[in-house]
C-alpha cells in the first residue's frame, strides 16, 4: 500500500473488453444494480415457468394423445413427457457451460431464452405423443443457462451484493414454482373451462394445452427482446497487455504466496493449487446425495399430479387440472414464506445437516399417510392436502439446500463454478430418471388396486419412502464426509 492508502497496483481494464466495463462500474456504481438484478430475475422466471406449467395438465394431454391402451397406462407415458427436458439438459448443460466460459453468459442466456419460446409453443400444438416428447427433448438440450445465469448474477454486481444476486436466482425459481402450475391449471383446456371465450372451434378448442404454453412464450419473447440490453460480464483478453504490463490479477496472484516458494503452474491462476475434483470426496459425496433426493424429488412431483387427477377407482383423487394447480400454487407461495424467513433461523439453530436429515425423517412419515388421505373427500380432503403438500415441498427444499451447502463448502471458491457444472450434470440425469420412474411406477401400482400387500398407491409411497431413506442412512458416516476446514 502506498502512504496514501491507495494500492500499489492498479487494476487494468481493457477498452474493448465488456466483462471490465462491468467491472469499472461496479468499482464506481455502490448501490444495488437493481437493473441488472432485474433482468437475472426475469430471465430465471421464464425459464421455471416451462418445467412447472405442465404438471397440472400433463395427464389430460396424455390422455388425448389416446397412445394410452388402458387408464392405468397414462402415467406412464406421462413419466416420459416430464423427463424429456430433463434429459435433454444433463445432456448438454456441460456444453452450454463451455459456450458460455468461451463466448460470453449473454449468448447462452438469448439462446436458451429465444429457444424456450420456439419450442415451449410447439410443445403446446403437439398432436402426438412423440412430438410432445421431441418438443420438451428440445428444450431441455437448448435450455443451458441455469448455470450462466448463477455465475452472470455473481459477475454483474460489486461482492458485497453477490448473496443477494443469488438469493435473486433462487426466489425467481420460487415464483416459477407459484405461476407455472397456476397458469397450467386455470388455462389449459380454456374451450371446456370458458367456452364464452374460446369456442370449440377455436384454435383453442383445437389445441386444448396451447393457451398456457403460448402465454409462457409471450413473456419469454419480452424477455428474450429485453436481454439485447443485457451487459456481458466476460472478459474477453489475456492475462498481459499489448505493452507487456502485468494486469492487477496476474500480478495479485504470486502475493499470497511465501517468498522462499517457487510459484508453480497451478497456483499462478490465482495463489491456490486445484485439486481434481473427482477425488475431492466431501464434494462427490455431497453430490451423490443431492442427486438421490433430487431423484425422489423428482418423482414425487411426477405422482403427486398424476396421481391427484387420477379417478377414484385408481386410488386417486378424481382433482381437475384447476384443482392441481390451485394445490401446487398454494405450496410454491408457502416454500416462498419459509425460505425467505424461517429456513436460515432453522439452520442456523440446528445446522444443515441436522435440518436435511430432520426433513428426510419427517417426510417419511408425511408421504406414508397420503394413502389415507386419498380416501377422505370434501373440505377435510382439500384442507390435508393442500397441507400436507405445502410440508413436503418445505421439506424437499431444506434437504436439497442443505445439500447444495455442502456441496459449495467443500471446494474453494474458484473451484465452485466447476464443482457446481458436475453437480447440475449428475442431478439433470436423476431428474430425468424421476418422472420416467415415477409415472412407470403409478401405473404399476394402479393395476394392482386388490393386491394383497400395499395395494395401490401404497406401494407407490412405499417405494418413495425406500428412496428417501436411502438417501437419509447416506447423510450419515462413512459415505457422507465433511471437509475438515471451510473452504473459502
Amino acid at each position: 500500500m502506498a502512504a496514501n492508502g491507495e494500492p500499489l497496483l492498479k487494476k487494468v481494464y481493457y477498452e474493448n473488453c465488456p466483462g471490465c466495463k462491468v467491472d469499472q462500474l461496479n468499482e464506481t456504481r455502490q448501490g444495488i444494480p437493481y437493473r441488472e438484478f432485474f433482468f437475472v430475475w426475469i430471465v430465471v422466471l421464464c425459464n421455471a415457468l416451462p418445467i412447472a406449467s405442465l404438471f397440472p395438465f400433463l395427464y389430460f394431454m396424455i390422455r388425448d394423445f389416446h397412445i394410452a391402451k388402458r387408464q392405468e397406462d397414462i402415467s406412464y407415458y406421462a413419466g416420459y413427457v416430464g423427463s424429456a427436458f430433463m434429459f435433454g439438459r444433463a445432456l448438454t448443460s456441460v456444453f452450454w457451460g463451455i459456450v458460455a466460459d468461451r463466448y460470453g453468459r449473454k449468448p447462452v442466456i438469448m439462446i436458451g431464452t429465444i429457444t424456450l419460446v420456439i419450442f415451449n409453443t410447439l410443445f403446446g400444438l403437439s398432436t402426438s405423443f412423440w412430438m410432445a416428447i421431441s418438443m420438451r427433448f428440445l428444450l431441455g438440450s437448448f435450455n443451458g443457462l441455469l448455470g450462466p445465469i448463477k455465475a452472470y448474477a455473481s459477475e454483474v454486481c460489486r461482492e458485497e451484493y453477490q448473496p443477494l444476486g443469488q438469493s435473486l436466482v433462487s426466489t425467481a425459481w420460487g415464483v416459477g414454482l407459484i405461476i407455472g402450475p397456476a397458469l397450467g391449471g386455470f388455462l389449459a383446456q380454456p374451450a371446456e373451462k370458458y367456452p364464452y371465450i374460446f369456442p370449440e372451434e377455436s384454435l383453442f378448442g383445437r389445441f386444448p394445452y396451447l393457451l398456457p404454453c403460448l402465454v409462457i412464450s409471450v413473456f419469454s419473447l419480452g424477455v428474450f427482446v429485453a436481454c439485447f440490453w443485457l451487459p456481458e460480464t466476460l472478459h474477453m483478453h489475456k492475462g498481459k497487455n499489448e505493452d507487456g504490463h502485468d494486469s492487477y490479477d496476474t500480478l495479485e496472484a504470486p502475493l499470497d504466496v511465501s517468498d522462499d516458494k517457487e510459484v508453480t503452474e497451478e497456483t499462478q491462476g490465482g495463489g491456490t493449487a486445484k485439486k481434481n475434483l473427482l477425488r475431492n470426496w466431501p464434494l462427490m459425496s455431497a453430490i451423490v446425495i443431492y442427486c438421490v433426493f433430487s431423484l425422489h424429488d423428482m418423482a414425487y412431483s411426477e405422482i403427486f399430479s398424476l396421481w391427484a387427477v387420477s379417478p377414484r377407482k385408481l386410488g386417486g383423487l378424481s382433482y381437475s387440472t384447476d384443482d392441481v394447480g390451485e394445490i401446487l400454487s398454494i405450496s410454491g407461495f408457502g416454500l416462498i414464506v419459509f425460505q425467505i424467513f424461517l429456513y436460515p433461523l432453522v439452520v442456523k439453530t440446528y445446522g444443515v445437516i441436522n435440518v436435511s436429515r430432520a426433513a428426510a425423517v419427517l417426510s417419511i412419515f408425511l408421504l406414508s399417510s397420503y394413502p389415507f388421505i386419498a380416501k377422505l373427500s370434501g373440505f377435510s380432503l382439500a384442507l390435508l392436502i393442500n397441507c400436507a403438500s405445502v410440508l413436503k415441498n418445505i421439506l424437499s427444499v431444506s434437504i436439497i439446500t442443505g445439500t447444495f451447502i455442502l456441496q459449495n463448502n467443500a471446494v474453494d471458491q474458484h473451484q465452485r463454478g466447476a464443482a457446481n457444472g458436475i453437480s447440475m450434470t449428475a442431478m439433470s440425469f436423476f431428474k430425468a430418471v424421476g418422472p420416467a420412474g415415477g409415472g412407470s411406477l403409478l401405473s404399476w401400482a394402479q393395476k394392482r388396486q386388490d393386491a394383497t400387500f400395499l395395494p395401490g398407491d401404497q406401494m407407490v409411497f412405499f417405494i418413495l419412502n425406500l428412496v428417501e431413506g436411502v438417501a437419509l442412512l447416506m447423510t450419515f458416516k462413512p459415505f457422507l464426509a465433511l471437509p475438515s476446514t471451510r473452504p473459502n
